[in-house]
C-alpha cells in the first residue's frame, strides 16, 4: 500500500495522492467557526468532525442558515476555522489549492469566453500548453455531453448546460476533491433531475471524491453515499446516514420514499422543513 502522505503532481499542476478508494481521505477534526461583528460573536459551527473516504459523495443537509456553505468554504481554504483542523490525504488544508475544485450555484462563468475557453481557464492559468489544454477540455466536455457546444457563447446555453460547463471546468484540472455548493439549486425541477442523473454518469466515469451541499433531501438520497444531517446553528452533526443502494436509484421505490421521509422528520425536529 502506498503511504497516505505520498503525493504525485500531475501535468495540470494539481496534487494527487496514493490514497486508495475506500480509505480515509478528508479528515475534519473538531471544526468550529465563530463570526465576530461589532463586538458581537455568532457561533456558526461547533465540534464538527467527519472522515470522508476516497471516491465518496457526501451530501450535507440541514436547516437554512445553519452553516453548510461555511463548512464547504473552510474545506476549500477560503475561510479560516476558529478551531479544529482539516487535512486532505494527510496534508493540512489552510488555503485554496489545485487539489480542490469548486462548482457554484450561480455558474460563475465568463460570458466573453466560449464554452471550451471557460473550461480551459484553470489550465491556462496553470501554464498548460495550448494543445494539451484543448485536448483535455474536449475530453471533459464530452463527459458532460457538451462536445457539440464547445464553440458556443455562454449566453447561448440553458441553465443546465451552463452548470455542466462549470462541472467540466472543475473536473478538467483533475482535482482530488470536488466541492459543490448547491450546484443545481437555481434550476427548474425537471432540469435539476436531469443534472442529477448526469452527475451519476460523471461519477461512474471519473470516480471523484465530492462534498455536496444541498437543501433538497430528494437530491441527497438520489446522489449520496452518505448524508450528513446538521443541527440548527450553531451547527454540529445530528446524524450520518449511509445509503445502502447502488446508483442509479429509483425515486419511486418504497425504500427511497421511506428514507427521504425519515430525513425530513429529522430536519423537522430541528424546527425547519427543508
Amino acid at each position: 500500500m502506498v503511504n497516505q502522505n505520498e503525493v504525485i503532481t500531475n501535468e495540470g499542476g494539481s496534487v494527487h495522492t496514493g490514497v486508495q478508494e475506500g480509505e480515509s481521505f478528508i479528515e475534519i477534526k473538531n471544526l468550529a467557526k465563530t463570526y465576530k461583528r461589532d463586538e458581537v460573536e455568532t457561533v456558526a459551527i461547533e465540534d464538527f468532525s467527519l472522515d470522508i473516504k476516497k471516491g465518496e459523495l457526501i451530501s450535507v443537509v440541514g436547516p437554512s442558515g445553519c452553516g453548510k456553505t461555511t463548512i464547504l468554504r473552510m474545506i476549500a481554504g477560503l475561510l479560516e476555522p476558529t478551531a479544529g483542523t482539516i487535512t486532505i490525504a494527510g496534508r493540512p488544508c489552510k488555503e485554496p489549492g489545485p487539489d480542490r475544485g469548486m462548482v457554484f450555484q450561480d455558474f460563475a462563468l465568463l460570458p466573453w469566453r466560449s464554452v471550451i475557453k471557460n473550461v480551459e481557464l484553470g489550465l491556462e492559468i496553470a501554464g498548460v500548453p495550448k494543445e494539451e489544454r484543448r485536448e483535455r477540455a474536449e475530453k471533459y466536455l464530452e463527459i458532460v455531453g457538451l462536445e457539440k457546444f464547445k464553440d458556443s457563447r455562454i449566453n447561448e446555453l440553458s441553465g443546465g448546460m451552463k452548470q455542466r460547463v462549470g462541472i467540466a471546468r472543475a473536473l478538467v484540472n483533475k482535482p482530488d476533491v470536488i466541492l459543490m455548493d448547491e450546484p443545481f439549486g437555481a434550476l427548474d425541477a425537471q432540469t435539476r433531475n436531469i443534472m442529477q442523473a448526469g452527475l451519476v454518469k460523471i461519477l461512474d466515469k471519473t470516480d471523484q471524491t465530492i462534498v455536496f451541499i444541498t437543501h433538497s433531501v430528494d437530491e441527497a438520497v438520489f446522489l449520496s453515499d452518505r448524508i450528513v444531517i446538521l443541527t440548527k446553528r450553531p451547527a454540529s452533526i445530528r446524524e450520518i446516514i449511509e445509503i445502502p443502494w447502488p446508483r442509479p436509484r429509483d425515486r419511486a421505490s418504497p425504500e427511497f420514499t421511506a428514507l427521504r421521509k425519515r430525513i425530513l422528520e429529522e430536519l423537522e425536529r430541528e424546527n425547519v422543513l427543508e
